[in-house]
């Protein structure tokens, strides 16, 4: 019976600490530039006012917009591959995409399509000044 108790008292405190160690490995692996947050934000953007991407690491894309807006969407967990190949495929029927949906990594070379992964939502950001 101690054994027992012993063994799921250190399995729960095993979680805390592994969490840590996930927060350390994806702040380590986040590459983007620093931004300012301009505002709230919100589930969707419409798909005919995106006028490009920018894929950072596996965590972080800028939605750069017709008129200048950026909007960068931090997802939930990882997506392998998606800051290696730096390219994604999405689908909608709605015209807009929303934090409810997915892409899919397009990988180089002929190989079949990568991870499908979620989005976050898209934060309204300006990049912040850098000192040169």
């Amino acid at each position: 019976m101690t054994k027992c108790l012993l063994l799921s008292f250190l399995t729960v405190a095993a979680l805390p600490l592994g969490a840590c160690t996930a927060e350390v490995d994806r702040e380590q692996q986040v590459r983007a530039p620093a931004v300012q947050v301009l505002g709230a934000a919100v589930n969707c953007v419409q798909t005919s006012r995106i006028r490009d991407t920018v894929v950072h690491d596996d965590y972080t894309i800028d939605f750069r917009m017709l008129g200048g807006e950026v909007y960068r969407n931090t997802l939930p967990g990882r997506c392998p591959g998606l800051g290696f190949e730096e390219r994604f495929a999405y689908q909608t029927t709605t015209g807009q995409l929303c934090s409810v949906d997915t892409i899919t990594v397009l990988q180089s070379g002929g190989a079949p399509r990568g991870p499908t992964c979620g989005l976050g939502q898209f934060v309204p950001v300006r990049y912040a000044e850098t000192d040169g």
